[in-house]
């Protein structure tokens, strides 16, 4: 494991832990926003129905997201087992304590996200 103490360890753990399990309450809670929009179209206006089609679409993305940030934390649980958590995937040095506070599920180090940021861009 990386640098990180007992005692940050575990509250890293703990945050990892509600995580996921404010975002499976949230993605049940989402299920139905992400459903096909079904309008009949004689009795709903053309803007009513692209209204729908939009919210529709931006509960899709927020799913999406909310799926993906589940995954990253199961996967950081998963690091913990194994004794590798706060380990960067790129260049496998310890990611740094505030950024883990910041964001619990993180794979990589700051040095490492921004240069694959940067190469998407």
């Amino acid at each position: 494991m990386s640098e990180l103490s007992d005692e940050q360890a575990e509250a890293l753990r703990l945050r990892l832990l509600e995580l996921v399990d404010e975002l499976e309450r949230a993605l049940q809670a989402s299920a139905s926003a992400a459903k096909p929009v079904v309008l009949d179209q004689s009795s709903v206006g053309r803007l009513s129905r692209m209204d729908a089609m939009q919210r529709q679409a931006m509960a899709k993305a927020t799913r999406d997201k909310a799926e993906l940030r589940l995954g990253q934390c199961k996967r950081a649980l998963s690091a913990f087992d194994r004794g590798e958590y706060g380990l960067c995937l790129k260049c496998e040095e310890p990611i740094g304590y505030r950024r883990l506070l910041a964001k619990p599920e993180a794979p990589f180090c700051v040095d490492c996200q921004r240069a694959l940021q940067d190469a998407r861009s």
